[in-house]
Parts: C-alpha cells; structure tokens; sequence
C-alpha cells in the first residue's frame, strides 16, 4: 500500500460489510491508505459476534483476511501511550490517537458526536461519515469509483448488479453517495 493519505476506519463503519468492501476496495485503488488500530478490531470482533450474531470463526477468518491483505493498515500499538492526552469522547480516545499516530487526517464514523472539532481540529483531524468521505472519493477519481462498484458487484456470490450494491450501500446510511453514482450511471 503506498497512497499517502491515511484514513482511520471506525469500529461502527468496519462492521458494515458493504460499506467495508467498497472502502477497502477504493483503498486498494490507492485512493487513499485505510488504517484501524489493535483496539478499532477488538471492538469489531466484540459487536460482530455478540451485536451481530456472527459466529467466531467467520469473524476470526474474515479479521485473519484484513492482516493478510492489508498488513500496512495497522497502526503501530505506540498510539496507546496518546490515549491519555485526547480529549474527545473517552470511549473513542484511542481512535484519536491512532489517528495521531499513523498521521491520518481523517477518521471515517458514523459516531460524529463522539469526536467534537474541539477535540480534533487541533490536532489537524476531522471526522466525517463514510457518506460524505465516498462523495470525496467520486470527486477525486470518478472513473475509478464506478468500476470498483461494478467490480464489487460483480465479485459478490452470487453476483449482484451496481443497483443491488448501491440499495446495500443506501441501508447502510451512505445515501448521498449511492444518489449521486445513480445519477452518474442514468445519465
């Protein structure tokens, strides 16, 4: 992985399957590094097993898929020692300081409350929802974005149309972004 913007994935977005994919995806593309932390997977596994209802080894094999292909997305563990000095939602301080620590600029959530500008703009970070980051990924590279859609439906089983994806997208609270791609794909 050698794009040079590091974007922390939240928990509550990393849990999404499709929005996961599609970031993950746009993320191979180069468009920018995805980062998540020792701390964002724990918290992955927990809600994916105990919330979701998944079973252990799906969770373990699918975390054992994100190690294997995205080995340069973990944040060194050195971001722990931040912790104590952020000022965000205590529950969230760690994904400030992995965000601090792997230089990042953004933190992608669907939890905005939880990292307040105060908190952040200081620290040269801003929080916004997968909706509004994947609205700024079709801007910088439009092309790209369609393809990988196409190509994400397509590579599903059973395969699935960009209509079914961007319906996937839309319940997952990523409705500008699945708007606009519609538009884009009528036109």
């Amino acid at each position: 992985m050698t794009s040079d913007f590091p974007v922390i994935i939240d928990a509550n977005v990393l849990m999404q399957a499709v929005v996961r994919d599609t970031l993950l995806r746009l993320s191979e593309q180069r468009l920018f590094a995805c980062r998540w932390s020792e701390d964002i997977v724990a918290e992955v596994r927990r809600n994916l097993i105990l919330k979701f209802g998944l079973p252990e080894l799906r969770v373990d094999r699918l975390l054992g898929e994100l190690r294997a292909y995205f080995p340069d997305a973990w944040v060194d563990p050195g971001y722990k020692m931040l912790v104590p000095a952020m000022t965000n939602h205590e529950k969230d301080r760690h994904v400030v300081a992995a965000a601090v620590k792997a230089r990042a600029e953004v933190i992608l959530t669907y939890n905005l409350k939880h990292y307040p500008e105060a908190s952040i703009n200081p620290l040269n970070i801003s929080a916004r929802t997968p909706d509004e980051y994947l609205v700024s990924l079709y801007g910088i590279n439009p092309e790209v974005v369609i393809h990988t859609l196409y190509q994400q439906g397509a590579q599903l089983n059973p395969p699935r149309s960009l209509i079914n994806v961007l319906d996937s997208l839309t319940v997952c609270g990523c409705r500008a972004f699945a708007r606009l791609i519609r538009d884009k794909v009528d036109s």
